[in-house]
């Protein structure tokens, strides 16, 4: 079974889809996390973001890969080659970087084709912004998840100063959270919009608690169990 979460930076997907994970003993699956790990190695070597050809083949050679911990369905760690990179990804220069590099049909191919192989292998919570459009479109449950520009920008400051990792500046990030959307809506290939049977979840104002239980009961239902 496939569960779908689509939605734009800083919904709170990522926490959503760990929870929903654990709660229903699924896989999952940090889309988000693979197109940050081309875009941290295209900057490693200083290639040009927009140089597709070359993103495109970073996305095709490198063995992007997770780490988990026994019993824990979600992964902790990602590595890129062998190396861990999972603080490197959240840095605020990947932040600025990853839509570029994700929208690049190339780098998509490359990359769907992985997310595909490893969603037939199991049960999966999967996390992005095109799986239910795109990656797997006949998903059991579908879901497209948002909140105000102002409360993701909230959620994502205070994200990055739990981890340490990117900006904490609000007006920064709250004006990354816009462009990355405009970049992500109105590229060519796969832009971010709900899947037209995708369910529309507004969290703001809303428990992170009150969203995960929803979700876990539109799979159970799906499932019938």
């Amino acid at each position: 079974m496939i569960i779908a979460i689509d939605g734009p930076s800083g919904a709170g997907k990522s926490t959503v889809a760990k929870a929903v994970a654990k709660n229903l003993g699924f896989s999952c699956l940090d889309t988000g996390a693979m197109y940050r790990c081309v875009a941290l190695a295209a900057l490693e070597e200083g290639s040009d973001l927009s140089d597709e050809q070359r993103c495109g083949t970073i996305a095709r050679e490198k063995a992007i890969s997770f780490g988990h911990v026994e019993g824990d369905p979600v992964p902790k760690r990602v590595f890129v080659d062998g190396v861990e990179v999972t603080d490197a990804i959240r840095t605020a220069q990947v932040d600025r970087s990853v839509s570029i590099v994700s929208a690049h049909p190339l780098v998509r191919e490359a990359l769907v084709e992985q997310q595909r192989r490893l969603g037939r292998e199991g049960d999966f919570v999967i996390e992005g912004r095109d799986i239910g459009t795109v990656v797997f479109p006949n998903a059991e449950v579908k879901v497209f998840l948002t909140a105000s520009n102002e409360e993701r920008a909230r959620r994502r400051v205070l994200q990055n100063e739990a981890r340490g990792v990117g900006s904490v500046d609000f007006d920064e990030v709250l004006a990354d959270i816009v462009r990355r959307d405009e970049l992500d809506s109105s590229r060519t290939t796969a832009p971010l919009t709900p899947a037209e049977d995708a369910v529309q979840m507004d969290s703001t104002g809303r428990t992170i608690e009150d969203v995960i239980d929803d979700i876990c009961a539109r799979a159970r239902a799906a499932r019938g169990f």
